[in-house]
C-alpha cells in the first residue's frame, strides 16, 4: 500500500519550474540557483525564522531549517512577506501520510513562475512534521516552487529528493486533525484554507 502511496506522491507533488533566466535581485539570491524571476528574501545571520501558519482548522509553526535549505526559506519568506499563501487551500490530503498546499491554482500544478534548488543531504529523512517542498519527477532533487507538504506518517519513507523546508514546531495536533480529513481520492472531504501566514523571528 505504502508503494502505492509514493508512487502516487512522485506523480502528483508539484513544484513550478521556470526559464533558464536568472531573476535579478539580492546578493543572497545570486548565490542560489533561480530558475524565473523571482526577489528572495534576506535573512538575517543568526536569526531562527518561524512561519505562523493560521488556518481554518487551527494553528501551526513551521521553524525554517536554513542550513539545508537556505535558498528555499529565502524563497518561502519572501513569498510568505507579500501575501502569497492567504486564502489558498490544501488541495491534496492523505491520511496517514502528507497534506499539501501552496498551490494558488489548487489543482496540484501551480506556483510563484518560479523555482529555487536546494539538494537535500542523502540521509534527509522525511518523518512526522517535517516539512518539504513538492516538485515534479522529471525536476532536479531539490527544486522547490511554492507547494510543500507535510508529513504527517511516523515515517513516508520518501527518498531524499524533496528540499527540507522545516518541520512543526508547534500545533502538530492540528496537523495530525487536519491530516484526517483526506478522502479516497485524496482530495480534502472539507475545505482546508490557510487563512494567513506570518514571519517570526528570533
Amino acid at each position: 500500500m505504502k508503494r502505492v502511496l509514493l508512487l502516487l506522491l512522485v506523480t502528483a507533488l508539484a513544484g513550478c519550474g521556470g526559464d533558464d533566466d536568472k531573476g535579478g535581485g539580492n546578493a543572497q539570491q545570486s548565490e542560489c540557483d533561480v530558475q524565473g524571476d523571482a526577489q528572495l528574501a534576506e535573512l538575517e545571520e543568526g536569526k531562527t525564522y518561524r512561519l505562523l501558519f493560521q488556518t481554518n482548522k487551527g494553528a501551526f509553526t513551521i521553524e525554517l531549517d536554513r542550513e539545508s535549505a537556505p535558498c528555499t526559506s529565502a524563497s518561502f519568506v519572501s513569498l510568505t512577506e507579500k501575501g502569497f499563501f492567504n486564502g489558498i487551500k490544501f488541495h491534496r490530503i492523505v491520511p496517514g501520510f502528507v497534506i499539501q498546499g501552496g498551490d494558488p491554482t489548487g489543482k496540484g500544478s501551480g506556483g510563484p513562475g518560479y523555482s529555487t534548488v536546494d539538494v537535500p543531504p542523502d540521509d534527509a529523512r522525511y518523518t512526522k512534521g517535517v516539512v518539504a517542498m513538492a516538485k515534479t519527477p522529471t525536476e532536479p532533487a531539490g527544486t522547490a516552487g511554492s507547494q510543500f507538504f507535510v508529513v504527517t506518517a511516523e515515517d513516508s519513507g520518501l527518498p531524499a529528493e524533496y528540499a527540507v523546508l522545516g518541520k512543526v514546531v508547534d500545533g502538530l495536533d492540528v496537523v495530525e486533525k487536519i491530516g484526517k480529513l483526506g478522502g479516497p481520492d485524496e482530495r480534502p472531504t472539507e475545505p482546508v484554507e490557510i487563512e494567513t501566514v506570518k514571519v517570526e523571528t528570533a
